[in-house]
């Protein structure tokens, strides 16, 4: 096994976790399975590949910024409970 029981139950206290015993059973056997599968990783053979902080032929995703009409002042505080005829009115969080 890559992680142990008692590992599993010292980083759930370390975390202020709670977890029954089948809960630790659980856990402990996904942990292991995760890092079983990430070990595989460490068998290839990367030394001719060079590092790439992004996949290779993405380029900018974003769309070209627009001035579109924005929506009325009317019609968006026509819904609210709380406005005063100019904004929306929001408890104060600064004392």
């Amino acid at each position: 096994m890559k992680i142990t029981r008692e590992e599993v139950e010292h980083v759930a206290n370390l975390a202020r976790l709670e977890l029954h015993p089948d809960e630790i059973e659980r856990i402990t056997a996904q942990l292991d399975t995760i890092l079983r599968y990430a070990a595989k990783l460490d068998e290839l053979d990367t030394g001719n590949v060079s590092p790439t902080p992004h996949a290779p032929g993405m380029g900018n995703v974003f769309r070209e910024d627009e001035v579109k009409a924005s929506l009325d002042r009317e019609k968006a505080l026509v819904n609210s409970c709380c406005q005063n005829g100019e904004s929306f009115v929001v408890p104060r969080i600064i004392t």
